[in-house]
């Protein structure tokens, strides 16, 4: 079953006119997917815009609905002597 995400047009956020909107738009549902930015053509700056505005939307998300924050995850290594 596919998501349904929301389009940055629909949670009220305006795409700034010098930048390009569909490549905004991809960064924006990347970021809604949880996608990580590790490829050159997401370094794009639609893109990245794009996706900084769907992580700043999510958190206000969350916060909205009383989610403060995370918890953090650690990592331990061990090595044996």
């Amino acid at each position: 079953m596919e998501q349904a995400y929301p389009n940055p047009q629909d949670v009220g956020i305006k795409i700034p006119p010098n930048l390009q909107q569909e490549r905004y738009c991809a960064g924006f549902r990347h970021g809604l997917e949880g996608g990580h930015l590790d490829r050159v053509e997401y370094m794009k700056q639609s893109f990245r815009e794009g996706f900084r505005a769907s992580k700043l939307y999510l958190r206000e998300l969350r916060r909205s609905r009383g989610i403060l924050e995370f918890p953090a995850r650690w990592r331990m290594r061990m090595k044996v002597a």
